[in-house]
C-alpha cells in the first residue's frame, strides 16, 4: 500500500503554509481527522500496526483522547484484545473509566505523534495505573521522537516546524493557513 498518496488522497497531508496549534509555522500539515472519518482507510491503517504487534504478548491497547481512542479500538478489535484510553483530568493524563490495566501488558497507541507529549502522559498514565508499556505505535510519526520502547510508525515524515519571526515561507509571502478547528 502507497501509505503517502493514500494520505494525500484523503487530503491527511497537505503542502503549503499552516498556523499550527503551538504558534509555530510548517510547511506540511496533517488533517488527521480525514482518516478517522473513514473507516475503510482508518481500518487498513490500524492493521499495519496490528501486524507489526500481533506476535507480542499483551492484553491491553490504550490510546490518548481524542484520536487515539479511535485506533486504540480499531487495534484492539483487530487483535482480540481489550481498548481504552487515557484522558486529561484535572490538568493530568489518567487511565479511568475502570478500565483494569493493573498488572496486565499494554500497547500504547495514537493518530499522529507531532511531539510526543500525549504519548508520554499516556505512557505514565498506564504506568501510574500499574500497566506494563510493551511497545508504542501511530498512525503518522511527524518528529522521530526516540521513545524507550519498541516503536512502530505506519508512515513517517519529519517536518520542520517554523517560529513564525524567522519562518521562510512567510518571507517569500506564502499565504498563511489556520487548519484543524
Amino acid at each position: 500500500m502507497d501509505i503517502e498518496r493514500l494520505l494525500r488522497d484523503l487530503s491527511v497531508l497537505q503542502e503549503g503554509h499552516f498556523l499550527l496549534n503551538s504558534g509555530l509555522h510548517s510547511k506540511y500539515y496533517f488533517e488527521k481527522f480525514r482518516i478517522l472519518e473513514n473507516p475503510e482507510s482508518a481500518s487498513k491503517l490500524c492493521s499495519i500496526i496490528a501486524g507489526q504487534f500481533k506476535d507480542k504478548e499483551f492484553d491491553w491497547v490504550v490510546g490518548p483522547t481524542t484520536g487515539g481512542i479511535i485506533i486504540a479500538f480499531e487495534v484492539a478489535r483487530q487483535l482480540k484484545k481489550w481498548a481504552g484510553f487515557a484522558e486529561e483530568r484535572e490538568g493530568k493524563r489518567i487511565v479511568g473509566r475502570g478500565f483494569d490495566i493493573r498488572n496486565k501488558n499494554v500497547l500504547i497507541v495514537d493518530d499522529v505523534m507531532t511531539t510526543g507529549k500525549s504519548l508520554l502522559e499516556t505512557i505514565g498514565a498506564v504506568k501510574e495505573k500499574g500497566g506494563t508499556v510493551i511497545g508504542v505505535a501511530v498512525l503518522i510519526d511527524r518528529c522521530s521522537v526516540q521513545l524507550p520502547f519498541q516503536y512502530f510508525a505506519t508512515y513517517r515524515k519529519p517536518v520542520e516546524n517554523f517560529d513564525p519571526r524567522t519562518c521562510p515561507l512567510c518571507k517569500e509571502g506564502v499565504p498563511l493557513n489556520k487548519l484543524g478547528g
